[in-house]
């Protein structure tokens, strides 16, 4: 199980750490790069075109602004591509967001919200559960988690009232 991440700057990445971590919370390796869709459409074609062959079998686009990293990489393969808008100092990363879920007919991109880097990796190991019954049962205990949490948080807050 592999998801190819790639950046479209070095500077996303601190958006990129919390999409690391929840993968590798989940035992799922990731390929991380840095290829720009304005600055190296050729890399960013070539990559996409062979990442199946590497053994991935989801890729995670991220970037700003322009934001066309995802849409790029979904029209070359035929694998999942999961769109990650970074903030922007413009309109809060609302723009990056506008560009990756506004993608034209026949081009989808599963698009997470603005910084969500854990949402886009918990959504790719939602995908891969489909292949791997394994992270199906390691995803059932993490909502199982989630749900016992919130519980006992509730529990709490009605003994303080």
């Amino acid at each position: 199980m592999k998801v190819g991440v790639v950046m479209g700057s070095k500077s996303d990445l601190e958006v990129v750490k919390p999409c690391l971590t929840a993968l590798k919370k989940f035992g799922v390796q990731a390929e991380v790069r840095v290829i720009s869709a304005h600055r190296t459409p050729d890399e960013a074609h070539e990559y996409a075109a062979t990442a199946a062959s590497r053994g991935i079998e989801v890729l995670v686009g991220v970037a700003g602004k322009a934001a066309h990293l995802a849409g790029v990489l979904a029209a070359s393969t035929v694998l999942p591509v999961i769109a990650l808008p970074v903030q922007t100092s413009f309109m809060g990363g609302l723009d990056s967001l506008l560009s990756m879920a506004q993608m034209p007919s026949g081009i989808p991109v599963a698009t997470v919200g603005v910084n969500g880097g854990e949402n886009a990796g918990l959504l790719a190991v939602q995908m891969l559960s489909l292949k791997y019954p394994d992270l199906q049962k390691k995803l059932a205990a993490f909502k199982e988690e989630m749900r016992c949490k919130i519980n006992a948080d509730d529990a709490e807050l009605q003994k303080q009232l």
